[in-house]
Formats: structure tokens, C-alpha cells, sequence
């Protein structure tokens, strides 16, 4: 899949002020009643707002109290993966020949796939990687799938542990051979017929058996998904997903996609749709192993480069990808496998190794996606300014969503002067509203915006926080030259 092309945003190299913020102003009053007006108290907000060039905040409000930041965490993953794998960097997945491969085609003994903690093995890549396959000569495996996973350590994984919802795919635990996002799709839209229903699985795996389509009937769309009775069973090596209910013709098309089975039956039965559609014959079974020590790869599928990455993670604020990635710091200090716990210390690492202190940290997984992670608006700030002045600046503020344009800020400031004028990451939990990034005001400068509030009412603060990156825009240029 090729890479999209790399743009380039002109930013201003700034020193990065190794030291905590002096004491700056209070909050704008203006800015403080959007969040009272949301019903939002301000013991429950953080902000730190500063132009880029200098070293004193226009205005703060508790800019060192820890918080959950959500996924605006990701920024540390991402900034810390550019600077430590480099932005080319790319991952690599495997095939060896674990037998002779005769004339006809036929490998006598296993097929093995090595991970290499590619966060996007997509549909389409994966297809190409069956194809390179049966392109080098592979017709058919008379043996095993072997999956050598152990560049990430094994971790037990319980993936309704956050939030209840096992088969959500933002909760499917990272895999040094994710394919996928070890997930399908079901698609459901009214059929030729007025009362038949269309349903189709992508992709389509032997390992999932699907009921016939519920039937289809009239009435306002509303909550189409429980309306379509939808039960999914795991039965160990296979799931079954079935439909008792109904679905509503004014639905028209639409999606659900559900993470079932775990990590090594989904990439077996990828493997064998896959390989046969491309014209191969395989009919053996899985098992966890090694790759042949010392033996080349027969083929190798390789990702886009990291800095392509860094843009679906951001831009998208996708959590099974950040996962991934952020184990992935591990290697840049350790051998595998890698490990949560390798990962952070060698995030800590780097940030002293750049006189970024930031005692309140607390690391999970690196996604935001999770209860524990802590980090303060200074910090987060300072982070800002930091990556603003590193070598990989353009890459990192590149994938950064853009306000009004793409991203999860597409539908957010459109009918602001803002639009395409700041570049930021949000964040979102249940009790967690986040927004960190720049605005850029008519002038060119540059602002960096900090705001994350944990509160029971965080739900209502989305207005509120906008009206505050609006607000920079249109006013801290002023307030800044009077600094």
C-alpha cells in the first residue's frame, strides 16, 4: 500500500525551556464562563496557554495537577516514537519455509509468520502479502501455520476490562502479528424485497458462522443495533454470530464492526481465506512457534513508514495502534520481548535525556485508553513546545488534526475562524474531555493550547473548549504583545 504523501507544515525552531513555567495570569473571564456556563466547575479544569517563542504562559489555571489526559497521551507515544525509531522507521512481517519447497510449488513442512508489531496489517496489505506469497513460488503448504509472536511478551489480556465492551475493536490488546485489528465488519441494508434484508461479513473467515439476515421492517431508524437482537458467542476456535431481531429499512446501509476470536485463530483463518483466494492450498491447523533460527525470510511485508503511522494515530486517535507503537519503544532500549514496563522506563528515559521533567507521569499503555494514565496541562505544554523545536517537528505536527478539515476535529469549529488554523489532539473517556495542540493566529504566531478537565460534567465541556482554542485565536496575539 503505497504511503500517503508526506506535507509539510512551516513551524519555528524554538529552545525548549528545561525549567517549570513562571507564574502567569489568571484565566480570561470570558473563558472561565464558557466552562461555568457548561455546567463545568473549574476545579475540575486544567489550562496552560503560551505562545511558542516565550517562556511565560499568558494564562494558567492548575497547570500542575495531575489528570487523566485520555488520548491526548498519545502525543507522548508519538513524539517519543518519532524521535527514538525515526520517522522512516518501518516494521516487517515475515514468511519462512520450515521444509523443501519442491517444483510444483509444495512446501513440505511449515509455513511460519514472524511479527514484527506492524500496527496496520490491513485487509489490503494482508492480500498483497498472500499474493507476494504465491508470486515467489509458494502453491500449497502440506504442514502447519506457525505464528511467531514473540516480539511483544505474552500478556493476559481482558479486553472488557475498561469499559464492559469485549468486542469493541478500540479494545483489542496489542500482538507482535496484529492483522486487522483482529476485527470484522457486518453490513446490513435493505434487500431487493420489500421485507429481506442484505447482510454480508467481511472479511469473510470460516471461523465465524453467521445466521441468515433478520428480516426487514419499517419504522425510524433509532438504535438500529439493538433493534437487530445480536448475539455474539465465542466458542473457543470459532464465534457465532447471530440476528434475532429486525432490521430498519430507514437505516439504509450501515456498519458494525466487532473484534471476535482471539489473535491466533483470527490471523489463521485470515490466512487461509486469503491464501486461497490467491490461489493456494492450505488445510492445516495453527501453532504458536519460532522462525527457523538463522534462515532467510522467504518473504517480507513491509509497512508504511512510521511517520504515515503516526498520522492514523493522531489524526483518527486510534488506540490499538498506539498500543502497539508504544510497546514498540521498548525495542529502542531492550532486546525483546517487549513489555509495558520496558516501554515506559524507556519513555522516562528520554524524557530526562531532554530535561523534561515530569514527576506527576503516569504511563499505562501509552493510548490514553485507560483509567490510570496521569499527566499535567504543564507538561503536556511543555511537550508542545519541545516537539515544535525537535528535528522531527513537521512530521509530528503534521499529524495533528486539523480544525474544521480532517481528523476527530473534521466536524468541531466549522463555523469558526479558527478552521484550519490550529492543529491539535483530542481526547475523550467517559468523565475525561482533553484538547492539546497550536493556533496559529493571523499573524503567525504560534500558540500552544492546553486544556483537559475530569470531571462527572465533562461530557458538556466540549463547547466550552472550543470556545477557548476560538478565543486564542482571536485574542492572545494581543494579550501576548502587552506581555
Amino acid at each position: 500500500m503505497p504511503a500517503a504523501p508526506r506535507t509539510t507544515i512551516t513551524v519555528v525552531a524554538l529552545a525548549v525551556a528545561a525549567v517549570a513555567f513562571p507564574a502567569a495570569a489568571a484565566l480570561p473571564r470570558e473563558v472561565s464562563r464558557a466552562f461555568l456556563d457548561a455546567k463545568v466547575p473549574l476545579n475540575g479544569v486544567a489550562i496552560v496557554v503560551r505562545e511558542v517563542s516565550k517562556s511565560k504562559p499568558l494564562f494558567t489555571h492548575q497547570p500542575d495537577k495531575p489528570y487523566n489526559p485520555a488520548s491526548v497521551m498519545k502525543l507522548i507515544t508519538t513524539f517519543a516514537a518519532l524521535e527514538l525509531l525515526g520517522p522512516d522507521y518501518s516494521w516487517k512481517t515475515s514468511a519462512y519455509l520450515d521444509g523443501p519447497l519442491d517444483g510444483a510449488g509444495v512446501l513440505h513442512g511449515n509455513l511460519v509468520l514472524k511479527g514484527g508489531g506492524d500496527p496496520k496489517i490491513t485487509v489490503e496489505r494482508w492480500q498483497a502479502f498472500m499474493a507476494m506469497l504465491r508470486a515467489n513460488g509458494l502453491a500449497a503448504v502440506d504442514g502447519d501455520l506457525v505464528l511467531d509472536r514473540t516480539l511483544f511478551a505474552p500478556v493476559a489480556h481482558d479486553a472488557a476490562a475498561f469499559d464492559g465492551e469485549p468486542l469493541k475493536p478500540y479494545n483489542v490488546g496489542p500482538d507482535a502479528l496484529l492483522v486487522n485489528f483482529k476485527s470484522v465488519k457486518f453490513v446490513f441494508a435493505p434487500g431487493a424485497a420489500a421485507d429481506a434484508t442484505v447482510q454480508t461479513v467481511e472479511p469473510a473467515l470460516s471461523a465465524i458462522a453467521v445466521s441468515d439476515p433478520p428480516p426487514l421492517s419499517q419504522g425510524s431508524c433509532g438504535d438500529w443495533r439493538t433493534a437487530l437482537g445480536a448475539a455474539f458467542i465465542d466458542r473457543g476456535n470459532r464465534a457465532e454470530a447471530t440476528f434475532s431481531g429486525r432490521y430498519i429499512a430507514s437505516c439504509g446501509e450501515r456498519e458494525w464492526w466487532v473484534s471476535l476470536l482471539d489473535h491466533p485463530t483470527y490471523i489463521h483463518g485470515m490466512f487461509d481465506t486469503y491464501f486461497r483466494a490467491a490461489g493456494g492450498r492450505f488445510a492445516g491447523r495453527w501453532r504458536d512457534g519460532m522462525a527457523p533460527a538463522g534462515a532467510a525470510p522467504f518473504i517480507t511485508l513491509e509497512s508504511p513508514p512510521l511517520w504515515d503511522v503516526v498520522r492514523d494515530v493522531n489524526k483518527l486517535s486510534n488506540n490499538v495502534m498506539a498500543r502497539q507503537l508504544f510497546l514498540m519503544l521498548a525495542t529502542a532500549r531492550y532486546p525483546p520481548p517487549a513489555t509495558t514496563a520496558r516501554a515506559t522506563d524507556t519513555v522516562l528515559a528520554w524524557l530526562a535525556k531532554r530535561n523534561l521533567r515530569m514527576p506527576e507521569l503516569v504511563l499505562d499503555n501509552g493510548s490514553g485508553l485507560s483509567r490510570r494514565e496521569r499527566i499535567s496541562a504543564e507538561s503536556l505544554a511543555r511537550l508542545l513546545v519541545a516537539a515544535d523545536a525537535s528535528p522531527v517537528r513537521e512530521d509530528f505536527v503534521s499529524s495533528l488534526a486539523v480544525a474544521a478539515m480532517d481528523g476527530t476535529v473534521q466536524r468541531r469549529f466549522q463555523n469558526g475562524t479558527v478552521a484550519g488554523q490550529a492543529l491539535l489532539k483530542t481526547g475523550t473517556l467517559d468523565g475525561v474531555r482533553a484538547l492539546a495542540g497550536y493556533v496559529i493566529d493571523n499573524d503567525g504566531r504560534r500558540f500552544v493550547v492546553v486544556v483537559i478537565v475530569n470531571h462527572a460534567s465533562a461530557a458538556h465541556a466540549q463547547g466550552a473548549i472550543d470556545y477557548l482554542v476560538q478565543w486564542v485565536y482571536r485574542n492572545a496575539g494581543g494579550l501576548s504583545a502587552a506581555h
